[in-house]
């Protein structure tokens, strides 16, 4: 999908975000060889990089980039109510406060103890930033390796339609509730740990 001749990086100067974007065409491009945009060669950017959307990213000191992830106004426009709401067997979950999930993305020069680390520091902080700002729940597509894993985090979750074949993979929507218990739920786990990085919310494209 080509991109338009004005759009550009968002957040060019946060050098937090252009690492963020780099490492995402590293993995959805590079690594899993999604026929998603790219710009400059350097930066996965998308159609859903809109001024509405939010971006939770982890960095060290440096601004490297450890793991983020997209965060999509389910009122509007987004993937699962646009682009694949043939895996939800009914009503698509949308509202002012629920938001999807989307580009869950870590940084693929980790090493496989810190990914997990790391990964649970990714899924904490959208915890927190969904009780900050009383988000009760979130959607998001996912394929089926990774669905087994987030429906064993302990929080509420759950599938909203049966797997779907989509291209070369096997592909489900889930549906997570937020609430004062899911922190508990993930600490029983053992997922739930406060990011030991640079923690950065980032809403709006300057």
């Amino acid at each position: 999908m080509p991109l338009s001749s004005s759009q550009s990086v968002p957040h060019k100067s946060d050098p937090a975000l252009r690492s963020m974007f780099e490492a995402r065409k590293r993995v959805f491009v590079d690594l899993l060889k999604w026929d998603v945009p790219v710009l400059d060669g350097r930066f996965e950017v998308d159609q859903f990089d809109t001024p509405e959307a939010v971006y939770l990213v982890l960095a060290d000191e440096s601004a490297n980039h450890r793991a983020s992830a997209r965060l999509l106004r389910t009122d509007r426009s987004h993937i699962l109510g646009q682009l694949f709401p043939c895996l939800c067997e009914g009503t698509i979950p949308s509202g002012l406060q629920t938001r999807e999930i989307t580009r869950f993305c870590i940084d693929p020069a980790l090493c496989r103890t810190e990914r997990g680390r790391t990964r649970n520091e990714l899924v904490s902080a959208l915890v927190d930033h969904a009780l900050r700002w009383n988000i009760t729940d979130y959607t998001a597509v996912a394929n089926m390796q990774w669905f087994r894993q987030i429906s064993r985090f302990g929080w509420k979750c759950r599938a909203l339609g049966p797997q779907r074949l989509i291209g070369t993979e096997l592909l489900i929507a889930l549906h997570i509730e937020i609430d004062d218990q899911t922190i508990p739920q993930l600490q029983d786990r053992g997922i739930y740990s406060p990011p030991r990085y640079q923690s950065t919310e980032m809403a709006g494209l300057q």
